[in-house]
């Protein structure tokens, strides 16, 4: 409804601007014309003819709608606060209003060449047009992205602050174009939604650079983001749910009730977050209000992509096949390891002022750059004490080396160990983190047989993602799609599977299944800062001004992944170049300013 509206808004302020056409002496059709009644106008207000340009870009047009309207108001002689109060916030109306009133006559800009107000001239239009600018920017071009979790560790880690290329596959049109800037979908300090869906626009997306390889790592729109719990946004709303209804399954299993099914559990735990007055048993929160987002306003992840469009993906042991071949493993793929020693080497359990559990030897952790919060203490009997630790393989191989480690052994998943929270989230597939698949990854345009066993496989791709919503389910030994049945579907976009090099510590593809291609955002290509966060290094993350003094090893700031750009998860040093670079441009514009000094001088 919201789209028609705009539509309607849009189409009058047409009607609007052909009437003041008429008045400035201009044939009213040119009003009639998108894109080119702005150059008209343009020419008109005697601004830059690019302005019509912007007009083109989905959002950024709406704010330029507000600076065409401030800039008519005046120019047809209507320069009070309510008019451009008026103009600004309304222009579509305004445009109408102005146009059927006979005292606005057009008498042009020239009066305010030398801009009588200094609050505009200094600080309105300069920064209108910087938001302008940065919203192009960062909507189609580049945008700054932080690393929130730790599943690309140690190849992209928490704490590092880089610019993302969306023109690596294509930037995608805003879907929401009414959008507070800069804000992705919270406001901060507000807490609320940075953006309304009165106006919704199609998925559409320019050309990019090149396309969605094997081992590429990629941004994207987290596809269980779809649905949010506001007081729980670190976990999948549907995997709370699974979680939950787990935890109803278990007390009634132990009270003897086994006769309900998996299904009815997840349904119960539903409806029980459903009321946002229940205390959420995952946090001790209050479940809270549940929200809904777009597409576009989905969190962002950052995986590397394993498999894409039409590769059949299986994994075995904790090692990945792609079309029955096993592929190498990333450089610093991390998993969980159990290390077995004689003595108390990494301390005992114990509890970090953000409350997570880590191990009090938290020295040692620091200095191998083991994170606190993904260690525990396994097991340990009167001589031996195992510890679990998340780290690659080249700091296993070190840790073996100290004083009292008896062992080092990487932890895998056994096979048909089903995990519920792994995809398909089905009992007929016992999947987990280590053993998982076969699984083909659909290709727009490749049909797939499809039954009762397989179907939860592509569910979510057949009734959300592919082609708007429809309703898929099984019923008499068939499998339904918008109530009639079906025994192949062919899918609509390209698909891909996603992992994070955080093998054992990452939700990825293996928590949630496939990305759709319009999900996909771009590139990670520049590192410009990383910091170390003292939850996960609480000895030598802590210290913000000490640090300026101490190296990467022993202080916040990783000063080697500074100014950095990224190559398939590589970080390749450009500090020298960046140094120079600004050193000649300071110096350049210094010597020109002298030089212009010089002349003025020599002219006097």
């Amino acid at each position: 409804m919201g789209n028609y509206i705009f539509l309607i808004l849009v189409l009058a302020s047409f009607f609007g601007l052909g009437k003041l056409f008429a008045k400035a002496g201009i044939e009213s059709w040119k009003a009639y014309l998108p894109i080119y009644n702005f150059f008209e106008l343009s020419k008109l207000l005697k601004k830059p003819w690019w302005w019509c340009l912007i007009m083109i870009v989905p959002g950024v047009n709406i704010i330029m709608y507000g600076v065409y309207g401030f800039n008519t108001a005046r120019a047809f002689n209507k320069p009070s606060n309510n008019d451009l109060w008026f103009a600004s916030l309304l222009p579509y109306i305004f445009f109408v209003k102005l146009g059927m009133d006979d005292t606005a006559k057009f008498v042009g800009l020239d009066k305010f060449k030398n801009e009588p107000s200094k609050a505009i001239k200094n600080w309105v239009d300069p920064i209108i047009f910087a938001v302008i600018a940065a919203s192009i920017i960062r909507g189609y071009f580049i945008e700054a992205f932080t690393i929130p979790t730790s599943s690309l560790e140690k190849s992209l880690m928490v704490g590092d602050f880089l610019f993302v290329n969306k023109f690596a596959y294509g930037p995608k049109i805003p879907q929401t174009p009414l959008s507070f800037p800069f804000a992705h979908h919270t406001l901060p300090l507000a807490g609320t939604k940075s953006y309304l869906e009165w106006i919704k626009l199609p998925y559409f997306r320019l050309p990019g650079f090149g396309k969605v390889e094997n081992n590429d790592i990629v941004v994207f729109n987290y596809p269980d983001g779809d649905s949010v719990l506001i007081n729980m946004q670190d976990i999948s709303y549907y995997n709370a749910i699974r979680i939950v209804g787990n935890y109803m399954r278990q007390e009634d299993r132990q009270s003897g009730d086994t006769s309900k099914s998996e299904k009815y559990y997840n349904h119960k735990a539903w409806e029980y977050f459903q009321d946002p007055n229940n205390m959420n048993i995952l946090n001790g929160n209050k479940v809270g209000k549940i929200v809904g987002r777009p597409v576009d306003k989905r969190e962002h992840y950052v995986k590397r992509c394993v498999a894409i469009a039409g590769d059949k993906l299986e994994i075995k042991n904790g090692e990945v096949y792609i079309n029955d071949k096993v592929q190498a493993m990333p450089e610093k793929a991390q998993h969980y390891y159990y290390v077995k020693t004689t003595n108390r080497l990494f301390g005992d359990p114990i509890k970090m002022k953000n409350g997570r559990s880590s191990l009090s030897n938290l020295k040692l952790l620091d200095e191998y750059d083991i994170y606190a919060s993904e260690v525990e203490l396994a097991a340990e009997s009167k001589d031996t004490t195992v510890y679990k630790l998340n780290m690659p393989v080249g700091v296993s191989e070190e840790i073996k080396k100290l004083p009292g480690v008896v062992s080092v052994t990487r932890k895998v998943d056994h096979a048909g160990e089903r995990e519920i929270t792994i995809f398909p989230h089905n009992s007929a597939y016992a999947w987990n983190n280590d053993n998982f698949g076969p699984l083909v990854i659909p290709k727009a345009g490749m049909t797939i047989p499809i039954d009762t066993h397989n179907v939860c496989l592509y569910e979510k791709e057949m009734n959300t993602y592919d082609d708007g919503i429809h309703q898929v389910n099984v019923s008499g030994g068939q499998v339904l799609y918008d109530g009639k049945p079906i025994t192949s579907y062919t899918f609509k976009q390209d698909y891909y599977f996603m992992m994070g090099d955080n093998r054992h510590n990452s939700a990825d593809s293996r928590s949630w299944g496939m990305v759709p291609f319009d999900h996909i955002v771009g590139s990670p290509f520049f590192v410009w800062l990383s910091v170390k966060y003292e939850e996960n290094n609480p000895v030598s993350g802590a210290s913000f001004l000490k640090s300026f003094f101490k190296n990467s090893k022993e202080g916040k700031y990783r000063w080697d992944r500074f100014l950095c750009y990224v190559d398939d998860g590589k970080l390749h040093s450009i500090k020298i170049p960046f140094i120079a670079t600004i050193l000649a441009i300071w110096g350049l514009t210094k010597w020109n300013r002298r030089r212009k000094e010089k002349l003025e001088k020599s002219k006097s």
